[in-house]
Formats: structure tokens, C-alpha cells, sequence
């Protein structure tokens, strides 16, 4: 059984990204935000009494917590197909320019981007058409149709006459809010949206000659992206393991964050209820950051995979995670790198999948020869990310 631990960071944490960086070859190394699972899982396994050897660990997360002087809120990422919609003043001057429209914060309500319909007569003179689309290629994304008898409508799926869009939602939801989204309830509260709780610090790092008042010419100036997380956030995440609180190294350069065991974490048990695939729910939405190979043959990764290619109707996404590398400084080569699906990804079926319940290669893929040490998958390498639950989806309708 798995159980919950407060992260509190103690400092700034440095998580880099995944492109080569070198000082010698250039001085700017980035960061990444929320760190992949697997940086936040080393973290605690460090600390567990376990036989390592012996016992398997399950890991879950890491997502962000909110401590407030009454209750603790979890924080899961927004869905990506979400868009804002507000209601059009009689008063011109009321409506915003165009321009101005993306720096709102107030809407009325939101709205969930629809798959193209090329038969619906809002398209017939759009020199466009289903026999211009691949075989099995991914219908666009496009913003839910105009009710042609109501002014203001309720549903995810349609907009009023006198509804506009105006922008995207922020890019962290309460949990409450997502349980709402998975059950094809609306959202009306742009309280339940929060901006990323974290600020950009970066950090120079100068190395100057031996007696001399001159930067060295060789790993002489580079600088680092650290975040430091606002008061009341933390991580949080889970693990089959008993732990105290106690304090681990997080991150690079030995920053350090203070680990707590939580009770209980707000509205989980009702979050777990979505993970169940049925053959009547056509609507994932992704947790955790996944991987699909959209080309299992030459090892190719991208946001759908290719197995899925005759059931998958649409999706909407963001840029892939890049995460992984090789180092010349180990004797076993690190992992490829991979581009890993970013997490509130939502994909749209034709209809219910029984057998899908994560975004992971299929282990059939795996080759059964072992001569070649080059080789892209392993079985042991897929069942890591399984224990550490890449790729979990939440379905609903």
C-alpha cells in the first residue's frame, strides 16, 4: 500500500533539462519543472529500509500540494483541450481588443475542444475535406460549435451565441476541478486555476585563473536555472514504504527538501475511481508524463502511438519532455534520450478502450535478442516505468 509524503523544498532545486550541455560548449543550461518521477522517486529510495534487492517499490507522482491555515488542496495539471469562454457585453466598450484577449483572468466558463466535423455545413466551403487526411490520421482540434437557439449555453460541448473565447486556462487545477472536468461536469470558477507556484532564479557559476583577476577559457562562466516554489507549495508523491520525516538531497548540486508523511491526500480515492478503462469511456486524460513509440520499428516516440493509430479519433497536447542522455562519464551508458508525453495530454477514441490503461510501449515490442547492447528497449528498463506509473490515464466520457 502506498503512502503519501509532503516535499518541502529547503532551497532552490535544480532539475536540469535534458539537452547536452557542456561549459566548454555553451553557457546556458536550463531547467525543467515539475522533475520527472523518476528524479523524485531516487529521492526517497535513498532513505527507505527495504531490501532493494528483495521487495519491489511502487512510486506515484510527483504532483503539487497547497498548505493554507485550514486544509491542503492537491494541484494536478490542466487538460490541455480546455478553453475559456465569456459572455459578449452589449456595451462595446465592455469587450476587450483582440490583442488583450490572452491577458484575461476572469471567464464564465469552460469549454472543451471538439474533433473537426467535415460534414457539418460550417465547413462546406473550407477547401478542406476527409479525403484530403491520411489513412487513420488524427482529425484536428477545433473550438466546440455555436448553438444556433441559445445565447449562453452549460455544456462542455457547445458554445453560445454570445459566448467568445477568450484564452486558456492556467496551467494547474485543483484536483476537485479535474474530478468535475472527468465526469463532463462545467467549470465555472477561475479560482480553481492557479498560475505555475514557482519563480525562475538563475545561478552563475565563475571559475577564475589561479592568481590571475581572469575567467578560466575552458569551464571558466556558465550558468544554471534553479526554481524556488512559493510559500505553501509542495511536492507530493507516494511510495510503498514506511518512512519518518527526514531530510534528502533533491535535484542537482546537493539542494535538500524536507519529506513529511501526509494522513491522507485530498481527493485521491475519488481521482483512483477514473483509472479503470471501459468500453463505454472514450476520453483519457494523461497523469503522469508517458511515452509513445509512434513508430515501434525505428524507435521513433511522439504524442499518439502507432498501435493506437486505428482506434484514436483526436487529441491536443504540448511540447514532448525531452528527459534522458548518454554520459562519457560512465561506464554504462545512460539511457537515449526520449521525448515523453506531457502530462494533461487528452486523447479522444472513436470508441471505449478495455485493453488501454497507460501510455507505455507494449512489452511485445521488446526484442527477445539480447546480443545487441544498443538495443531500445528491455523488459526490466519498461517495468521500472510501470512501478513508477508512467503514463497513467483517467478516463471518462
Amino acid at each position: 500500500m502506498k503512502k503519501w509524503y509532503a516535499i518541502e523544498a529547503l532551497d532552490v532545486l535544480l532539475f536540469r533539462e535534458a539537452k547536452p550541455f557542456s561549459p566548454g560548449e555553451g553557457a546556458w543550461a536550463k531547467g525543467m519543472f515539475p522533475p520527472m518521477p523518476t528524479a523524485v522517486f531516487q529521492a526517497l529510495r535513498s532513505v527507505t529500509k527495504t531490501d532493494k534487492t528483495t521487495e519491489k517499490l511502487e512510486f506515484m507522482g510527483p504532483f503539487l500540494l497547497r498548505e493554507t491555515s485550514t486544509s491542503q488542496e492537491l494541484w494536478l495539471p490542466t487538460p490541455k483541450d480546455l478553453l475559456c469562454v465569456r459572455e459578449r457585453s452589449d456595451n462595446p466598450d465592455e469587450n476587450p481588443e483582440y490583442e488583450k484577449i490572452e491577458k484575461l483572468d476572469e471567464w464564465s466558463r469552460l469549454v472543451c475542444l471538439q474533433p473537426l466535423n467535415f460534414e457539418s455545413p460550417v465547413w462546406k466551403d473550407v477547401c478542406c475535406g476527409s479525403a484530403s487526411l491520411e489513412e487513420n490520421h488524427l482529425l484536428p482540434m477545433i473550438p466546440p460549435p455555436i448553438a444556433d437557439n441559445a445565447d449562453i449555453c452549460d455544456s462542455p460541448s457547445v458554445r453560445g451565441k454570445n459566448e467568445w473565447i477568450c484564452g486558456r486556462p492556467k496551467p494547474w487545477m485543483k484536483a476537485g476541478a479535474l474530478i468535475r472536468y472527468l465526469k463532463g461536469e462545467s467549470l465555472h470558477n477561475p479560482q480553481d486555476f492557479h498560475d505555475d507556484p514557482w519563480s525562475v532564479q538563475v545561478l552563475p557559476h565563475i571559475q577564475m585563473q589561479t592568481d590571475q583577476r581572469q575567467v578560466r577559457d575552458e569551464d571558466g562562466y556558465f550558468t544554471e536555472v534553479a526554481v524556488r516554489l512559493h510559500t505553501g507549495w509542495k511536492l507530493v508523491a507516494a511510495i510503498n514504504a514506511t518512512l519518518e520525516s527526514f531530510v534528502v538531497r533533491l535535484g542537482g548540486e546537493g539542494h535538500r527538501a524536507l519529506v513529511s508523511p501526509l494522513e491522507s491526500l485530498p481527493d485521491w480515492d475519488a481521482i483512483e475511481e477514473f483509472m479503470q478503462p471501459s468500453s463505454d469511456l472514450n476520453k483519457a486524460y494523461l497523469l503522469t508524463p508517458g511515452l509513445a513509440a509512434s513508430d515501434p520499428e525505428k524507435f521513433v516516440y511522439g504524442i499518439c502511438p502507432g498501435v493506437w493509430r486505428e482506434s484514436l479519433l483526436s487529441c491536443a497536447s504540448d511540447r514532448p519532455i525531452l528527459w534522458g542522455g548518454k554520459s562519457k562519464h560512465t561506464a554504462t551508458p545512460m539511457l537515449p534520450q526520449r521525448a515523453f508525453v506531457p502530462p494533461g495530454t487528452v486523447y479522444l477514441f472513436k470508441q471505449g478502450m478495455n485493453a488501454v490503461s497507460r501510455l507505455l510501449p507494449e512489452k511485445s515490442l521488446v526484442p527477445e535478442s539480447k546480443q545487441s547492447t544498443e538495443r531500445e528497449f528491455d523488459h526490466k528498463w519498461l517495468e521500472t516505468l510501470i512501478s513508477l506509473n508512467y503514463g497513467v490515464l483517467l478516463w471518462s466520457k
